[in-house]
Formats: structure tokens, C-alpha cells, sequence
């Protein structure tokens, strides 16, 4: 049996310190603040999230996080490997919390630092219909997605050959007009703490969308998308006007 803890909202920031892709990723500078830093500052400035939680196993991160005036839970080395499971972080953070203090919120925004350009809006949006929706499991946000993008368009190699992914659908839905509407995952994902810790999932089978601008859902995973989002924000195709009103530091210890 869970301990719900009414009136709270707990964000919980997933951070480890390993990357291949781009070394300390989530400390890497974008337009002159740390990758981490967007997502600290949007959940600063939401309505309703009630605690900051950061779960990271790397020193430099959570200095930076206490720095914020940002609670770091610390993560073992187990879980901080390249195919760690977030729902596994997860997990262990809510039982070491509900162990510890008799209790956890129903509500969970998870906010990845791979994610720079959510708004608090998005994050209040998500956790208001899902507070409003007692059968559902979580909410999430989700954009449009290009139409060359879409699954009946892409393609795998077997054998040396080139083929279609899903052969039979492309041959029913070859243009655009025939393809049924596909969804990419957007920014942010809100769910219960009982789908974490009963069903070990992050969405469960009932999980209602909040559609968002596609820009607004890069995922920074590369130099390129590094290189992307400093574009995005220099030329204001992406607008992030709570980063102002917010005290958040730009120096990495």
C-alpha cells in the first residue's frame, strides 16, 4: 500500500553524469547556461510542482543542483550505465523516499535535461488533466511529426537490402493523404507514482496527450542537436521567456 501524500507534486530531474554522445552532456553549455539548467528552470517556475528532485550518481551535478537550491538524490553506479532504465531510477528513488519519509505524491513529473525547450506551461498543462482524470495512468506531451518521419516511411536493411519497415502498410497507405496520424513523444511525461511502483511502467495504457509545437520537442542527444537548439534559440524559433524570471546559475562548478 502507497502513502499518498495529498497536495504535492514531486519533479524528479534524471542526470547521470556518463555519455557517449557528448561528454557530461547534461553540463554542456547552450547558449551559455548548462543543458540542466533549462529544465531546473522550468520546473522553478510551474504552478504546481512542489519539490525539485535530482537523481544523479556524478559530484559535479549535484553541486551544480545544490547550487540551485535543487534536492540531489544520490544514485548507486549501478544505475547510471548507458542502458540504465529510466523507470528503474525511478523506482528506486520513490521507495528510498516513501522508506524514509512514509509517504510519496501521487503525481510525478519526470523532467529529462535532453528536453531544454519545456515550458512550464507544458508541465502544468500535463499534470492538470491528469489530476483531473482519475483513470488515467499519465499524461504526456506530443508533436506532429514530418511526414517523411512517419513509421510506413522509414526503412531497415536485412540481408544487404534495402526494404520498408512495414512493407504491407506502406502498400495501403503510399502518400500522405492515406497514412493514419502518428504522434512523436514530445518534451515531458507526468505519471502516477502507483503506475511507477505497482506496474513498474512509465505511461501505463492510459495516458492522455498535450500537444506542443514540434520545435518544442528536440531532443538533444548529439553534437548536431546541440548545434540545432543554440540555432533554435538564436534565431527565436523557440521562445523561453521564464529564464529570466528565475534565478538559475550559469556557472558549472
Amino acid at each position: 500500500m502507497i502513502n499518498i501524500k495529498a497536495d504535492e507534486i514531486w519533479a524528479v530531474i534524471p542526470a547521470r553524469g556518463g555519455s557517449k554522445s557528448i561528454p557530461y552532456k547534461n553540463l554542456v553549455e547552450l547558449n551559455g547556461r548548462p543543458l540542466i539548467s533549462y529544465a531546473i528552470a522550468s520546473a522553478k517556475a510551474t504552478k504546481g510542482i512542489t519539490r525539485i528532485i535530482c537523481s544523479t550518481e556524478d559530484e559535479r551535478i549535484a553541486a551544480y543542483c545544490r547550487k540551485q537550491d535543487i534536492e540531489v538524490h544520490p544514485r548507486p553506479e549501478y544505475l547510471a550505465s548507458d542502458d540504465t532504465d529510466v523507470i528503474d531510477v525511478l523506482i528506486y528513488v520513490l521507495k528510498d523516499i516513501e522508506q524514509n519519509e512514509g509517504g510519496i505524491p501521487d503525481i510525478i513529473p519526470i523532467l529529462q535535461p535532453t528536453s531544454p525547450f519545456l515550458l512550464p506551461a507544458h508541465i502544468d498543462e500535463c499534470i492538470s488533466i491528469l489530476a483531473a482524470n482519475s483513470e488515467a495512468q499519465s499524461s504526456q506531451t506530443i508533436s506532429d511529426i514530418p511526414h517523411n518521419h512517419h513509421a510506413y516511411n522509414q526503412r531497415v536493411i536485412e540481408d544487404n537490402w534495402l526494404n520498408f519497415s512495414f512493407p504491407e502498410e506502406r502498400k495501403v497507405f503510399y502518400n500522405k493523404q492515406r497514412k493514419p496520424k502518428f504522434y512523436s513523444y514530445g518534451n515531458v511525461f507526468v505519471t502516477r507514482s502507483r503506475t511507477i511502483l505497482e506496474d513498474h511502467e512509465i505511461f501505463g495504457s492510459k495516458s492522455l496527450p498535450v500537444f506542443i509545437p514540434y520545435q518544442y520537442s528536440l531532443d538533444l542527444d548529439g553534437p548536431d542537436d546541440l548545434e540545432l537548439a543554440n540555432w533554435y534559440i538564436e534565431k527565436s524559433i523557440v521562445s523561453l521567456p521564464f529564464l529570466d524570471n528565475v534565478n538559475i546559475g550559469k556557472d558549472v562548478c
